[in-house]
């Protein structure tokens, strides 16, 4: 089970969260045609086309306009996604008065990329702003017919995709459980079965498109988990509630948007420009990136930061990268550490090739990988090659004010990364280096034996009185969660690097 698990984990990192969407996005549109030809939808496969090119060229084409006009790169894939979502968003019709409506929703989520924004960051779901004030207009109204039951073969799968590759199921599933439990209780009340009502629920109602494709967009969300969590319920409650005051009425898009307010006051508001300095080589196989940024950045230690790094020939991993922190919040400087390994992805050839003065946009900060608040909980640091990274900025915040040991796995001495800095931290460090090498004086050498539940507990006797947290590649997650948990741990923390 787990080295199955791990093997999904390495395939879908091989992908960003925007290439993923897009993909699944276009093979949903693909069988909506499949459908249709088959008499299972009723729109017309040249109304579908259409509506479909509509859609597409309307929302490429402004996008580019203006991010002509605004001096900015634009992103092809976000606008692309917007395009799609708007397709399964609004009725395909011929009517002029209709195809003027989509076309206006089109441009108007792409300005509301740029207008809506706070610096260099969009504050609402793009293809949610330009439905709901589209339908403002009375030209078209966003009727979300994707919520079609012979859609859910592809929908169910495509949703739960994405939710796994992005971690939001957990955010997913408060969000159906709110929205389906009071609209499936209205429904009971119209003398509906059980079964009808959840049915009707889930099959007829856009909920699943909803929290798989819209809510879950990154850049719209808080950074913490549990203001993830509590937003999606305020979400399902004001998404399932009716209401209707004058000429606004409840919607998905209205539920969104309300939603896009709350997470942009509760997190890093608007993108920052990093100013690029220099980078070290560390390992052979990682490097260590300096930036200034032009305003202080609020993070916490453990946290990563998005990096919107623009490049011509992007491969399936996206221009958009996430990396782990590496400096000490409040330090003047961000760092990341990155493993630099052959074979490189398209942007991290782009971070290798930056010159300082050179700046780049950081689109985001999160991340629930946080040590306890208690600086007397013992805490025990498993970090796996590269995943040593988010535990740099941990040590340098806390200091030697916490108990901590720190289990390092490495392929050599020459692996080892950050070593100075680890002396420094005043931790209790253990290096398993696998080819036998040995590690500097000051840390304990664990040999080449495999780390399972019981040389974990010979390394770390007290490992049961110890906060667990571990980072590094899925593979390795998952076996040392295991290990930890076998080997008496009762909370272990995970961090896992997914193909960045």
């Amino acid at each position: 089970m787990i080295a199955a698990k791990s093997r999904v984990d390495t395939w879908l990192g091989r992908f960003t969260m925007y290439r993923l969407i897009l993909w699944v996005l276009g093979v949903l549109v693909v069988y909506s045609m499949i459908l249709n030809v088959l008499g299972w939808l009723t729109f017309g496969l040249p109304e579908m086309l259409v509506h479909l090119l509509l859609c597409l060229g309307v929302t490429y084409g402004s996008n580019r306009l203006l991010a002509v006009v605004f001096r900015v790169r634009p992103h092809t894939e976000s606008s692309l996604i917007t395009a799609l979502l708007l397709y399964f968003l609004f009725w395909p019709a011929f009517g002029l008065t209709d195809m003027a409506g989509v076309a206006l929703a089109c441009v108007l989520a792409s300005v509301s990329k740029y207008a809506l924004a706070f610096r260099g960051r969009h504050i609402f779901n793009p293809a949610a702003a330009g439905a709901f004030i589209t339908g403002l207009t009375g030209l078209n109204i966003a009727t979300w017919w994707a919520a079609t039951p012979a859609m859910l073969w592809l929908l169910v799968p495509g949703v739960l995709l994405v939710l796994y590759r992005t971690r939001k199921l957990l955010m997913a599933t408060v969000f159906l459980v709110v929205a389906s439990g009071i609209i499936t209780l209205e429904l009971l009340n119209r003398s509906m079965t059980f079964g009808q009502a959840l049915w009707q629920t889930l099959a007829q109602r856009p909920l699943l498109f909803f929290v798989g494709f819209m809510l879950s967009e990154p850049l719209t969300l808080p950074p913490r988990r549990w203001q993830q969590l509590a937003l999606a319920a305020v979400v399902g409650v004001v998404f399932a509630v009716p209401y209707n005051f004058g000429f606004v009425a409840n919607s998905p898009e209205l539920a969104l948007l309300l939603g896009n307010l709350i997470a942009f006051f509760l997190g890093q508001r608007g993108g920052v420009e990093l100013t690029f300095k220099e980078s070290r080589v560390l390992t052979p196989g990682s490097t260590e990136f300096r930036f200034e940024p032009a305003r202080p950045v609020r993070f916490a230690a453990g946290q990563f930061m998005e990096l919107n790094l623009p490049h011509s020939r992007s491969d399936g991993r996206g221009r958009r990268r996430i990396f782990s922190i590496t400096s000490a919040p409040g330090a003047p400087e961000v760092t990341f550490g990155v493993g630099t390994a052959e074979p490189l992805s398209s942007a991290k050839k782009a971070l290798l090739a930056l010159r300082p003065g050179e700046t780049v946009s950081a689109t985001a900060v999160g991340g629930d990988f946080l040590l306890p608040h208690d600086a007397g909980k013992p805490v025990l640091l498993l970090a796996a090659g590269i995943g040593i990274t988010p535990f740099l900025s941990q040590l340098a915040a806390d200091g030697t004010a916490r108990d901590t040991v720190v289990l390092y796995l490495a392929k050599s001495r020459d692996e080892l990364a950050w070593v100075e800095q680890l002396e420094a931290s005043g931790a209790t460090v253990i290096a398993r280096l696998a080819d036998g090498s040995t590690p500097p004086e000051f840390m304990r050498d664990a040999g080449t034996s495999r780390i399972d539940a019981a040389r974990l507990k010979e390394l770390v006797p007290d490992i049961a009185d110890r906060e667990v947290f571990v980072s590094g590649s899925p593979a390795s997650v998952d076996s040392l969660r295991s290990a930890a948990r076998g080997a008496g741990a009762r909370r272990v923390h995970v961090d896992s690097f997914a193909g960045y």
